[in-house]
């Protein structure tokens, strides 16, 4: 009885091993490529890892032994406060210890890439004390990028941020420039917390802030009603370039002058005025999206983490370079082009020659039935 090769079980399966072959080849011929502005990202988590070792050498002193808290500071950064004294609000120890890894800065890169912003730019930064792992980052970013960052910082810190008063934000910040490991520090500052004056604190918290803002050397944003640090915010910003001029405006934390007050609260990442239509809070975050200003907004840690495939709590802190921000898994573009020819020209090729076998038949006229 006639069958065409299509329907012959051995045909069938030859195809079926041939075709499954032709699988494995191509998911077996994974490469690995290097991420969008690898060589940045690289360099700049070395060079916030720069920053938090000349920080930790500082901070143990000639000593050199450490004295705080490990089941606060796992890592032994010394750049983890306490979550009391003079602490402007509640706060996550996973989140701080997670901005503390020098992969980090890398994370900064690539949101300067997605925002457009390239080397040499200007951009506007905002600071709080609560995450000075963040903030080291960005700077390191900055610097590797050669951009010229415009910041404005609140010295107050909530939670296991910088709480320390004898050891803010500012006095690390102006550490790392003198030291050169950095070149650019804040222009002014505001006290932070609850209305920007640091409404809640106890009168020598608020003192001691003040006193952070004065030894190092910068002016001093107080204003009875927070609606006015917002204008002299944007007011200062905008006398050192147009405010449409900035590439970017980078907020990290929840400085009240900066996100505002309300229900809605931007997600984070990259915000492009059209992201942002429906947020209404009056704050420097607004001001600058109006004036068609790309967003980095850095609140949610957490969320920032998972979504870079970074370890949340990392201990110990994990080599500089691993992972999917810098090098990415992808398939063989060209094994997976020939494996799909192949298995296309040997089911069709079957599938033809089938056809052929079938005509030829029929033109015998054979009463044999074709199967």
């Amino acid at each position: 009885m006639f069958r065409p090769v299509i329907q012959k079980t051995r045909y069938l399966v030859a195809l079926a091993i041939f075709n499954y072959l032709m699988f494995l080849w191509a998911s077996h011929t994974i490469t690995i490529e290097k991420a969008i502005g690898y060589d940045y990202k690289i360099q700049a988590s070395q060079l916030m890892k720069k920053a938090m070792d000349f920080l930790r050498t500082y901070r143990l002193g000639e000593q050199g032994v450490f004295v705080g808290d490990s089941v606060l500071d796992p890592n032994e950064t010394m750049l983890i406060g306490t979550a009391y004294g003079c602490s402007t609000d509640e706060g996550y120890l996973d989140a701080k210890v997670s901005t503390l890894n020098p992969n980090f800065a890398a994370v900064i890169i690539d949101l300067l890439f997605q925002a457009g912003v390239e080397q040499g730019d200007t951009i506007a930064l905002a600071y709080t004390g609560s995450m000075p792992g963040a903030n080291i980052a960005t700077l390191a970013a900055c610097e590797i990028m050669d951009l010229e960052p415009v910041i404005i910082s609140s010295v107050g810190a909530s939670w296991y941020g910088a709480t320390d008063t004898n050891f803010t934000w500012l006095d690390i910040e102006n550490e790392l420039y003198d030291e050169k490991i950095f070149s650019h520090k804040s222009l002014m500052a505001s006290i932070g917390g609850k209305s920007d004056v640091g409404r809640g604190l106890t009168r020598e918290c608020q003192e001691a802030l003040q006193s952070a803002i004065s030894r190092n050397d910068l002016n001093l944003i107080y204003e009875k009603d927070w609606r006015n640090s917002i204008k002299k915010r944007v007011t200062s910003y905008g006398n050192i370039t147009p405010i449409s001029h900035y590439r970017t405006f980078i907020n990290i934390g929840g400085g009240i002058a900066n996100v505002g007050v309300g229900e809605y609260n931007p997600r984070n990442g990259v915000l492009f005025p059209e992201d942002l239509m429906t947020f209404q809070n009056e704050s420097v975050l607004k001001t600058f999206s109006k004036e068609k200003v790309p967003v980095i907004n850095i609140r949610s840690i957490k969320q920032l983490i998972k979504l870079y495939g970074l370890p949340y709590f990392p201990t110990p802190l994990p080599p500089i370079g691993e992972g999917v921000l810098f090098m990415k898994p992808t398939y063989n573009r060209i094994v997976n082009f020939i494996a799909l020819l192949l298995t296309v020209l040997a089911t069709t090729g079957i599938g033809i020659y089938s056809h052929k076998q079938i005509h030829n038949r029929m033109e015998t006229h054979e009463p044999e039935s074709i199967l």
